[in-house]
């Protein structure tokens, strides 16, 4: 009986260890990592590098409160960072996680708005679905009902426009008229909401585990940067989980050469060492803000030295490995893969994403879009089958939270072609399993 208690009762066995891309019980079962915990993984498990430094660091100090000791560790790493991010945003403010990162990223805003005397500002729109973070905050900006209904009472409802999911409403995501279509919306919103009153939006470059590593329409992101800039409103790139690489660029955005305001940073930030993440900030939000009173928000553990260190030695081992350019390559292998599957099982309704941020989508028919029957729970019985046969993949309802059935298929960036043949061989064989318990008239 454990003292423990999680989102649900699903047993799982006790972790071993853990090592590249691989994972073992206590019974010496292995279990290939096929989705890096929750996007989080991404330079694989055990880096030498990585544990080196963190010993080093704690040679030293393993804690030092912000307001008492600048430390090197902290410095060295807001360094490394903002030569990554797009010119102009070069101010880091460390925190522990990505709800951690979201907020730290809307109260800055708010704060922003105050000290260029606008304060009518404070909506935050964002899309639907979407995932923000699981504090009231985030959650606030969140577009998934089942996670926010409970705590509806307790939040302040911010407006929401829909997420470009262009091959369900059976546009071309490859036409720029599409791209339009859907950035037009936040325009939209934007006027009927009141400009006076809109403080920014926020978007992931790529879907994460709402919408299950959703792309973007041609000219998306460029237009709603313009949209942005024309109504003064902040437009804030939630990289929580493309950032760090797994989508073939550092940041997600650079595949469209797009630069946001704000930042957030954090899973494969950490790389699942430390808790880690970040918000980075254009140098004149954080300039008015200071000049005003000083940014009136923080966090025990941000910049602590120890979690710096092992940031700091995950983004030398992500360039000294090349694994960025890795997860491109590595990315198409994959797709190819899992497009390969889609021609094998007919409930494979899309195959989508960047780099080794990659989903498939389980539909009862490809034309129609009709999702899987509810009942089936799809996303929760594939990823069992998987993990009984040593695959770890990560599930979520496509559609609001409510129906439709993704997976995503995220390996850590060190993976090779061959450990991608490993997983497919799995994946394939948990769907066949599948298949044999899903009724004859949903299969055919």
């Amino acid at each position: 009986m454990s003292n423990l208690f999680y989102q649900t009762k699903s047993p799982r066995p006790v972790l071993d260890r853990a090592d590249g891309i691989y994972m073992w019980d206590v019974n010496g079962k292995r279990y290939i990592d096929g989705s890096s915990g929750a996007m989080v993984s991404n330079i694989g498990h055990s880096n030498p590098a990585v544990l080196d430094a963190m010993r080093a660091q704690m040679e030293k100090s393993t804690f030092g409160y912000r307001l008492h000791f600048q430390t090197e560790a902290s410095e060295e790493l807001a360094q490394k960072i903002s030569e990554l991010t797009p010119e102009g945003l070069d101010k880091v403010f460390f925190v522990s996680g990505g709800s951690e990162a979201v907020e730290s990223c809307l109260k800055l805003a708010r704060q922003y708005v105050l000290a260029q005397g606008q304060a009518r500002r404070f909506k935050v729109i964002s899309r639907f679905p979407s995932y923000h973070g699981s504090t009231l905050g985030a959650l606030a900006i969140t577009g998934m009902s089942t996670m926010t209904a409970p705590f509806d009472p307790m939040m302040q409802r911010m407006p929401k426009i829909p997420a470009p999911r262009a091959y369900l409403d059976g546009l071309d995501p490859d036409d720029p008229a599409t791209g339009l279509h859907y950035a037009n919306m936040l325009e939209q919103k934007i006027l009927e909401e009141g400009p006076e009153t809109v403080m920014a939006f926020i978007v992931e470059p790529v879907g994460g585990a709402s919408t299950g590593a959703l792309v973007p329409p041609k000219g998306y992101m460029q237009r709603i940067r313009e949209i942005c800039t024309e109504y003064g409103v902040l437009l804030i790139h939630d990289e929580v989980m493309t950032g760090g690489g797994r989508t073939g660029a550092f940041f997600g955005a650079e595949h469209w050469g797009t630069a946001p305001d704000l930042i957030c940073l954090s899973k494969g930030f950490g790389a699942g060492y430390v808790p880690l993440g970040a918000m980075i900030a254009r140098n004149d939000i954080v300039d008015a803000v200071m000049a005003s009173g000083g940014f009136i928000h923080g966090f025990t553990y941000a910049g602590n030295p120890l979690a710096c260190a092992a940031g700091s030695a995950v983004l030398d081992e992500i360039t000294r490995q090349g694994m960025v350019r890795n997860a491109a390559a590595m990315g198409d292998a994959l797709a190819l893969r899992l497009r390969g599957l889609m021609q094998r099982y007919p409930l494979i309704g899309d195959v989508r994403g960047k780099g080794l941020l990659a989903a498939f989508e389980l539909m009862a028919d490809r034309v129609t879009k009709a999702p899987l029957p509810k009942g089936l729970n799809a996303h929760s019985r594939l990823v069992d089958i998987a993990y009984d046969n040593g695959l770890i993949i990560y599930s979520r309802r496509t559609r609001g939270g409510a129906l439709g059935d993704h997976f995503l298929v995220c390996p850590p960036m060190i993976v090779t072609e061959g450990q991608l043949d490993d997983l497919t061989d799995i994946l394939d064989r948990s769907l066949a399993q599948f298949m044999n318990e899903v009724p004859r008239a949903v299969a055919e």
